[in-house]
Formats: structure tokens, sequence, C-alpha cells
């Protein structure tokens, strides 16, 4: 079950209840701007998933979760949020849920970052501190998790 345990499993996952929500119990209430604010949130999800992932090459660290790293990146998009793929991935459930004109299915961001901080923030974090330590600290301290 452990292969399943991945950001892009859950976020599939999320996506799923969404579109559910969104058609099962069409309630609307975003207007017109939502299908032109929804594609734009999915596009700039996907942007910066690709820009972290980009860096982290660039660096030779590795992209998956449950492994330990070989380099802290600090510079890029990380340079302005310690976690951009997982930002990313909530930009495009946000987005998705604002095209669908989705409004129940709201509650499932803030459900969506919580699993990603439970799941994978703490323990990553905990990870790049026992590797790091003081720099992964003062890291920290300059760049907000999120925005």
């Amino acid at each position: 079950m452990r292969y399943l345990d991945y950001p892009p499993v859950w976020l599939a996952g999320f996506l799923f209840l969404a579109l559910a929500i969104g058609y099962g119990l069409p309630a609307g209430g975003f207007g017109a701007w939502a299908r032109v604010m929804g594609p734009a949130l999915v596009g700039a999800g996907f942007a910066l998933m690709a820009l972290a992932a980009f860096a982290m090459l660039r660096h030779r660290t590795t992209i998956v979760p449950h492994r330990v790293p070989d380099a802290l990146v600090t510079d890029g998009v990380f340079s302005f949020s310690r976690n951009p793929i997982y930002l990313g991935d909530a930009l495009v459930l946000a987005g998705v849920i604002l095209r669908l004109d989705a409004v129940l299915a709201l509650p499932l961001i803030p459900l969506f970052v919580w699993v990603l901080r439970r799941r994978f923030i703490d323990p990553e974090e905990a990870r790049l501190r026992a590797a790091f330590g003081d720099e992964f600290d003062a890291y920290t301290q300059r760049t907000r998790r999120w925005l």
C-alpha cells in the first residue's frame, strides 16, 4: 500500500471527490469569473510544480517525498515557499473546484492541505532537519511554508 502514498495519488483522489461533488451536488455560486480563474489556477499550479521539480533536478536531489534528500534547495521557487510542489497541488485542486463551480467542494482544499502536511510535509521537514540541521532551521526562519 506504500506505493499509493504519494502526493499525486492523494491529489487524484481529492480531484475525484471534487468532480463527484461538482456533478453530483451542483450548487453553483462562483459566477462567470471562476471559468477563467479556475483554469488559471490549474496552470499556475502545474507551472509551480514544474519549476520546483527542475530546481530539485538541478540540485541533484530527490523529488520523491519518502526519500532522504541529497541537497537543501533554497533558490528559485523555493526562496518564497518551502513547499512549492504541494502549493501547486493545492492550486490545481482549487482551480478545478472553481472551474466546476463546485461551492460545496471548497472544504476539500483545507482537508487536502491537512493531509499533505501530516503525510508528507512534517516527515520531510524532520528528514531535512536531521540532514541539514542549522542550515535548514535558518531556511525555515526566512521562508514560509506555503507563501
